[in-house]
């Protein structure tokens, strides 16, 4: 079951996550069974497998305000799921997420007249490119020659 949410992180006012330790941590979607044979038997419990990732901004005073705002007014103090861009090897877009129980930290003085914010949160499924395109990884790794042949030397009808 896919969810969606009409909540967006508000890009237009507030700067996106820093890559300063951004990195993902899924969570195994296996379940392992101990058999009688001292083999484990191993299959997928679910295909929306959610993903933690620690991220951290720098914001201005009113950003800052307007953060905490924003958290406590729209995400019900950050109970609620939400879109937030995020760049991962699958490109740039919007992830449904949430922050977890350890909420956020912050505001910790960065510089002197910034502001740093540090958060863990979870999103609701892996970032990959879609099915079945595991299937194909020669079409994946080559995906750039490919881009170039269709939209440049290609000829046009």
């Amino acid at each position: 079951m896919a969810i969606s949410t009409n909540i967006n992180y508000p890009k237009d006012y507030l700067p996106c996550p820093l890559k300063d330790g951004f990195g993902l941590k899924p969570v195994t979607p296996l379940k392992s069974t101990q058999m009688t044979t001292g083999r484990r038997r191993q299959r997928r419990a679910y295909t929306s497998v959610p993903t933690e990732t620690a991220i951290a901004w720098i914001f201005n005073d009113s950003q800052a305000q307007a953060f905490e705002a924003w958290v406590r007014d729209s995400l019900n103090d950050g109970q609620a799921w939400f879109n937030m861009p995020l760049l991962t090897p699958a490109g740039e877009r919007d992830y449904v997420c949430r922050f977890t129980e350890d909420f956020y930290e912050g505001p910790t003085p960065e510089g002197g007249m910034y502001w740093r914010y540090t958060a863990r949160l979870e999103l609701w499924e892996r970032p990959m490119i879609p099915a079945p395109w595991g299937n194909y990884p020669e079409w994946v790794t080559g995906s750039s020659l490919l881009d170039i042949a269709l939209n440049k030397e290609w000829p046009k009808a």
